[in-house]
């Protein structure tokens, strides 16, 4: 139902958005059902600015009528009774009228009663606005997209399935959100893409890291032709029974959804056996996202390297910058055969570029309308599924708060390191030399935006002289990591390292939580080479207050911690080399 529907059904010459208004006390945008004025200004008892303290606790989670949405400028002044009817004459004579109402107030203002007021300070609901353009652009990437200025309307668009997990909306750690794309074809003019025959696949799958501190995101791209394992899988039936999809071995990721009956629930669990990290929630459309949103943005603007003829997906642009939507902005963000190496690889870093152009876009200031942002919140819900966590448009709206902090500048887009597979050509495989330290920054809430978290002033500590392998002379045990761990670990050293002179000293006498290094003042160069092969963190190593004798080793015992030899036990503190990475804020991306 929209604002109409509430009270002015009756009323064709009543446009919604004219009826949402600027309350200064609160800070938020208030229904009013009465444009006439007859109305009080505002309800009496409206608690501010909080939605929690508003929303009735009887009513099943519902939004009351009072809803938050981004500053318009002109459309209310401060205390007046009625929406300005647009214009610079219009705003002038509601700063009259709400002078006037003011009464002495305004008169002991002197000149500045008759000057136009400040404008509403934005710093608040328009940056909600701008982090929730960011999550539209993430899921927008994947074929799908959703807005959180949301009308009680919105509620009914909204799809959820039930994937055994329902986290709450807030949370005080870090925030993984899944963001999956379905090429199954649902819409008109999806004839060209997807799969005809098939309920879908994960076409297109994000994995957008929020910090703890909300200061940064990570979205990382996973490659749909990557070969992964696909865990067993729990699917709630429509008579309410759970029936396990059994897990299988060496597949395409993007057969995690769809395939065999498996529904998103089922790619939540690959991504987190793939990457480690904890998944919160999920988000997933199909293509009419992107038609629909781009439209509604009246276009994006893409960046083409070359002239660009792509037969596949019938996208052609020639050099420079355009503004694409509809079937151009779908075409664009499934293009790959023209561009790059011609894989999904390529189409990945369109993707990215199309999503950092289109938060841009929202962030400005030409979307600072109701009505302009409630017809990207209408397209994107109606091509929404999400889990029951958030499956209202009140918990969406919470989730979307929650996150606002980000800035543009540190949100990272990455992509997946892989491989090509020397079993098929057409596939790819994990790249874990690159890959298990990145999932470890993700792991562990490192960023990778370049300038988050880094010192400003203060002395850095000189550099650590590193011994060369073949002196590196070091006993390994097993106190904690898996099987075999320690025989496993001197291979790895004496083989891939050159450090023959490692040996294992088979179990340590104590289990440890935490791998730890020791070693004597004069094998500190020993150490930090070691340290450097092993990821070790400085928690890990404990220099012995005596020098250690010509042929004695160090002692390295593995804990809990510890996986496998060539695996980080700390992240790294910047994004690894040769990791492809793009900031959302970068205006100089083009497709080549």
């Amino acid at each position: 139902m929209d604002a109409q529907g509430r009270g002015q059904a009756g009323d064709d010459n009543v446009d919604p958005a004219d009826q949402w208004v600027f309350d200064p006390n609160t800070g938020n945008y208030e229904l009013r059902l009465d444009p006439t004025g007859q109305g009080p200004a505002r309800p009496a008892d409206r608690k501010a600015p909080g939605r929690r303290s508003a929303r009735n606790p009887g009513a099943g989670g519902g939004d009351t009528d009072t809803r938050p949405l981004p500053v318009q400028r002109g459309r209310l002044k401060d205390g007046a009774g009625e929406p300005a009817a647009g214009g610079r004459a219009a705003r002038r004579a509601a700063e009259r009228a709400g002078s006037a109402a003011a009464g002495g107030a305004a008169a002991a203002g002197g000149a500045a009663a008759g000057r136009r007021r400040p404008k509403p300070k934005k710093s608040g609901k328009r940056k909600f606005v701008y982090w929730t353009a960011g999550v539209v652009g993430f899921v927008l990437v994947a074929g799908c997209g959703t807005a959180f200025v949301i009308y009680q309307q919105l509620d009914g668009n909204i799809k959820k399935v039930d994937v055994g997990e329902e986290n709450s909306a807030v949370t005080d750690g870090p925030v993984n959100l899944l963001v999956i794309g379905t090429d199954a074809r649902t819409g008109k003019g999806d004839a060209g893409y997807g799969d005809s025959g098939s309920v879908g696949h994960a076409d297109t799958t994000i994995l957008m890291h929020v910090s703890k501190d909300r200061t940064n995101a990570t979205a990382l791209s996973i490659p749909r032709d990557l070969i992964t394992d696909i865990p067993d899988c729990p699917t709630k039936q429509p008579d309410g029974s759970t029936k396990v999809i059994p897990g299988q071995q060496h597949v395409r990721f993007n057969t995690s959804l769809g395939q065999e009956g498996r529904d998103p629930g089922c790619t939540w669990r690959t991504v987190e056996k793939l990457t480690g990290v904890k998944v919160n929630h999920f988000m997933m459309a199909d293509f009419n996202a992107v038609k629909d949103l781009s439209n509604a943005v009246d276009g994006v603007e893409v960046c083409a390297g070359k002239d660009i003829d792509d037969p596949k997906s019938h996208l052609k642009l020639t050099a420079g910058r355009h503004v694409v939507k509809g079937e151009q902005a779908l075409a664009f963000v499934r293009t790959r055969h023209a561009v790059g190496t011609g894989s999904d690889l390529s189409r990945i870093q369109l993707q990215q570029q199309f999503v950092g152009s289109l938060i841009r876009k929202l962030k400005s200031s030409a979307f600072g309308s109701p009505s302009k942002l409630l017809d990207v919140a209408q397209a994107a819900t109606k091509a929404l599924t999400v889990d029951t966590g958030i499956g209202s448009a009140s918990k969406l709206m919470d989730f979307g708060n929650d996150l606002k902090k980000v800035d543009l500048n540190k949100i990272t887009f990455a992509t997946v390191p892989v491989l090509d597979n020397p079993q098929d050509k057409a596939t790819v495989i994990l790249d874990e030399a690159k890959a298990d330290p990145l999932f470890k920054m993700v792991q562990q809430d490192h960023t990778l935006s370049k300038d988050a978290g880094k010192d400003k002033g203060g002395k850095k500590s000189a550099p650590v002289k590193k011994a060369p392998p073949e002196l590196v002379r070091v006993d390994v045990t097993n106190g904690g990591g898996p099987f075999g761990a320690a025989q496993e670990t001197v291979d790895w050293l004496q083989n891939n390292k050159g450090a023959r002179l490692s040996t294992n000293a088979g179990n340590a006498p104590e289990k440890l939580s935490a791998t730890r290094l020791e070693y004597a003042p004069n094998q500190a160069d020993q150490a930090a080479t070691l340290a450097e092969w092993m990821g070790l963190p400085k928690s890990a190593l404990k220099q012995t207050t005596a020098d250690a004798g010509a042929r004695v080793p160090m002692k390295l015992v593995l804990g809990k911690d510890f996986t496998a030899p060539g695996s980080p036990i700390e992240a790294p503190t910047e994004t690894p080399e040769g990791v492809q990475h793009v900031n959302a804020d970068d205006k100089n991306i083009c497709a080549k």
